[in-house]
């Protein structure tokens, strides 16, 4: 624990060393090249939410599957000493509809637009994205192109998922050793766990598999990685989704976290941004998952249809301690199962009419490749 302290203390010192660098120096500096890395948004035809980030421009080279660990190590410093542009203006265009924001201290930037008529097209919404300070004399435009997911009317549920230990093995109850596991692999070389890309699939395709229900990544890891973490879900056959993250910060390490609060707040906002749509919650047993979801269950009843929790934690205590949450959970009439497994899940699901009952065969396939792939 000592030692734990000791490091957590130097982070800290670290970590407000890099925020005076920020703001003080980076203030100094000419505006050089820039980038405006947008996040997939989400909303509705009535109101379209979007952020991103001006970050000075760094050529990042995409990862292989042959990496060494020493080049995974290279490539996540590189996403870490991110150069945030604070203040930076940037404008965004969705038909005749202009909006202005100013990015805060690490360069975040957020809007919401509310058209004046509802958008006649679902799904994905594209808006137009300008840089408009800083800009260097002579330089090209810095522009870009945000995508704002909109769920189609067919959609009946609607899915938020946890990443870390739910859809990929992280060891996020011992920190050095998630930090070790992140330095050491890449989008290609890390693996979801077996099932789970079929299992989201399935998920967001519905019972008549075409349904396109949303699927939501909210995870404590930091916006720094939102790129390598798009290409992983995109590279492992998950559904495209908004991914909700952090701020990077020692308190990701070895501080309490505020964890619990990240997600409460992030699945307060997707609630109310869909009141028609029933909620399944997924998540793991190793941290505040179970507690989280069972708060969300209690404070909004009839708007969590279910929730699943990977069992990752062996400790029995841990085990009563989600039992006795699910009972609470079922007295409110919501389903909160502890699973080993996606196949679990999908069987649920289907026996619930969430997913056609050919989906469970999928997920069983998807399970035996992985499984097959991973011996070889």
């Amino acid at each position: 624990m000592k030692i734990r302290s000791t490091i957590g203390r130097w982070v800290d010192r670290a970590d407000r060393l890099n925020d005076w660098r920020r703001h003080h120096v980076q203030q100094r500096r000419p505006p050089g090249p820039l980038e405006i890395v947008p996040y997939l948004g989400y909303g509705t035809a009535q109101r379209l939410m979007l952020s991103g980030r001006v970050l000075r421009l760094v050529a990042h080279r995409a990862p292989q599957a042959a990496d060494p660990a020493w080049r995974n190590l290279v490539a996540v410093y590189r996403r870490m000493a991110s150069g945030e542009v604070p203040g930076a203006r940037v404008r965004a265009v969705l038909g005749e509809q202009a909006l202005e924001a100013e990015a805060d201290g690490e360069g975040h930037f957020e809007m919401t637009f509310e058209p004046a008529q509802p958008l006649d097209k679902p799904l994905w919404q594209e808006v137009g994205l300008e840089l408009l300070w800083p800009v260097a004399a002579g330089a090209l435009p810095v522009t870009a192109t945000a995508r704002v997911l909109v769920p189609p009317p067919t959609a009946r549920l609607a899915v938020v998922s946890d990443l870390d230990d739910t859809v990929v093995w992280s060891n996020v109850r011992h920190r050095l050793r998630m930090l070790s596991l992140l330095l050491r692999s890449n989008a290609y070389t890390r693996k979801p766990f077996a099932g789970v890309s079929a299992l989201y699939r399935a998920l967001h395709r519905g019972a008549s598999g075409a349904q396109g229900n949303p699927v939501f990544y909210v995870s404590s890891s930091p916006w720094n990685l939102y790129t390598p973490l798009r290409d992983f879900l995109r590279l492992q056959g998950l559904p495209e989704g908004p991914l909700l993250l952090k701020d990077f910060g020692d308190h990701l390490l070895f501080g309490p976290l505020d964890h619990v609060s990240h997600k409460l707040r992030h699945i307060e906002q997707l609630l109310a941004a869909y009141p028609a749509l029933p909620f399944v919650l997924i998540g793991d047993s190793g941290e505040q998952d179970p507690e989280i979801y069972a708060r969300v269950v209690q404070a909004h009843p009839g708007r969590v249809c279910a929730v699943y929790i990977r069992s990752v934690d062996p400790d029995p205590a841990r085990h009563a301690a989600v039992a006795r949450l699910a009972e609470e959970a079922a007295a409110a009439g919501v389903p909160l199962r502890l699973v080993a497994d996606s196949v679990a899940v999908a069987e649920h699901a289907a026996q619930a009419g969430w997913v056609s009952p050919s989906a469970v065969d999928d997920v069983r396939a998807d399970r035996r490749e992985e499984a097959t792939a991973r011996v070889a």
